[in-house]
């Protein structure tokens, strides 16, 4: 019944994932590649780790 008041981690991961793929693309811009590279690793296993908690829909 009250369904909406539980949180949700897939979308607490979903905006992680959202906001460290934007600082890599800003450190990408400003040529800081080793930055880039690591928000883009971490942002990598953020989404494995939402892979694993969204149900398949296959």
């Amino acid at each position: 019944m009250f369904s909406f008041l539980k949180s949700n981690p897939a979308q607490k991961l979903k905006k992680r994932h959202s906001m460290l793929l934007e600082q890599a693309m800003q450190a990408q811009r400003n040529g800081d590649i080793r930055t880039y590279s690591r928000l883009t690793a971490e942002a990598e296993e953020v989404f494995k780790q939402i892979q694993d908690i969204s149900p398949s829909k296959t």
